[in-house]
């Protein structure tokens, strides 16, 4: 039976609710599809006076919102289950990069198994080899093993946090973090299809040019 406080200040705003709901159902769209299996994986959400997370060692695909973890801008906790112990790396997010509002991790297979294969670069998982991962992900850099809640990871994660959009975890998958935690979601899906791709096609395909990519940074200010 997990353990749960009770609400801090009363009722949940509207805002909060919403947040709940979106994390639940975002986590349930990722479980079913297989993007996260088991009790792996967690999801946050900014909130002005703190943070919503996922619980500890929780089934990101049977998630109720009032089971989300809420902890204060301290990182204390005040309602709902137990927060993951990965709060310290959503946290190095927050931090350092204020435009994002939420942070998205997995243990997506086709991502893992890159970092069995061997990635592309450690500053760049994958190349450029389709539009939409330029346009929606952009470069991901690789974190060398360490285990799951190390501080080291989330002081890496600090680092890169304004830098680029998210960040593969060898052996443990990728953290994805945006405005939104559905826009962190369908970036996360992204990465994982271009993993897929790269890992099936035998004859690996050249980057997209750096024309192609110019052209993607200035219709649509694609980064990369």
């Amino acid at each position: 039976m997990s353990t749960q406080k009770t609400p801090a200040g009363g009722s949940a705003t509207l805002k909060e609710q919403a947040l709940r709901e979106e994390i639940c159902e975002t986590g349930a769209s990722l479980y079913q599809r297989g993007y996260t299996v088991g009790a792996a994986g967690n999801i946050s959400a900014r909130l002005d006076d703190g943070w919503l997370i996922t619980p500890t060692d929780a089934c990101l695909g049977r998630l109720a919102p009032a089971q989300i973890a809420k902890v204060d801008l301290n990182g204390q906790w005040l309602s709902g289950d137990q927060p993951s112990k990965t709060l310290a790396l959503h946290r190095a997010v927050y931090d350092n990069n204020p435009l994002m509002q939420a942070v998205v991790h997995t243990h997506s297979t086709s991502l893992v198994a890159l970092t069995l294969a061997g990635v592309w670069h450690d500053s760049a998982v994958l190349p450029p080899i389709t539009p939409y991962q330029v346009m929606k992900v952009g470069r991901i850099p690789l974190i060398p093993y360490r285990r799951p809640g190390d501080p080291q990871v989330a002081e890496q994660v600090r680092l890169l946090a304004a830098a680029v959009r998210g960040v593969l975890l060898e052996r443990l998958g990728p953290v994805v973090w945006h405005e939104s935690v559905s826009q962190a979601a369908y970036a996360l899906e992204e990465l994982e299809e271009t993993a897929r791709l790269w890992l099936m096609v035998k004859d690996k395909p050249e980057p997209l040019s750096t024309e192609a990519l110019d052209e993607l940074y200035r219709v649509f200010g694609a980064r990369w």
